[in-house]
């Protein structure tokens, strides 16, 4: 078991390890990109990678308050579907108004993996190959698709 600061500083030093392999990565449209902290453009569109003790996770986020919205940038979401799934080379999970860890409403296309410790360090090539190709293949897809998601 660890200690909140044990565990803050190993969960800290693995994304900052994650974020130094992806930092030669250029984004799908060759620029110079904070994988770690992905700016989709869109307000309340985010994608959301997270790693514990049991599983890991990458994520499109859909976080607007109001739930009936955040349906429609979802039903958006599902037209592109297809496109989503080929750019990712897999399926996804399609979850429609769930709860995050604060307990607010989002909706989630994700993809899981488990077991996975990100505290264990013989975890971490694991948790590694399982984000960076996803968070790329996003990128990629987000480029062609995120014109139809503003304003």
């Amino acid at each position: 078991m660890y200690t909140r600061e044990q565990a803050s500083q190993l969960r800290q030093q693995f994304w900052t390890t994650f974020g130094l392999y992806l930092s030669p990565q250029l984004s799908a449209e060759g620029w110079k990109i904070n994988w770690l902290n992905y700016k989709t453009g869109v307000k309340d569109i985010y994608f959301r990678m997270n790693a514990d003790n049991k599983r890991a996770y990458i994520a499109i986020e859909l976080a607007h308050p109001d739930t009936e919205l955040q349906e429609l940038v979802f039903e958006q979401f599902q037209e592109h579907k297809t496109m989503l799934h080929e750019a990712l080379g897999e399926e996804w999970e399609w979850d429609l108004h769930t709860t995050d860890e604060s307990a607010r409403v989002v909706s989630r296309i994700y993809k899981a993996v488990s077991p996975v410790n990100v505290f264990n360090k013989d975890d971490w090539p694991q948790l590694i190959s399982f984000l960076k190709p996803r968070i790329i293949a996003l990128d990629m897809f987000w480029s062609d698709a995120k014109y139809s998601f503003e304003s």
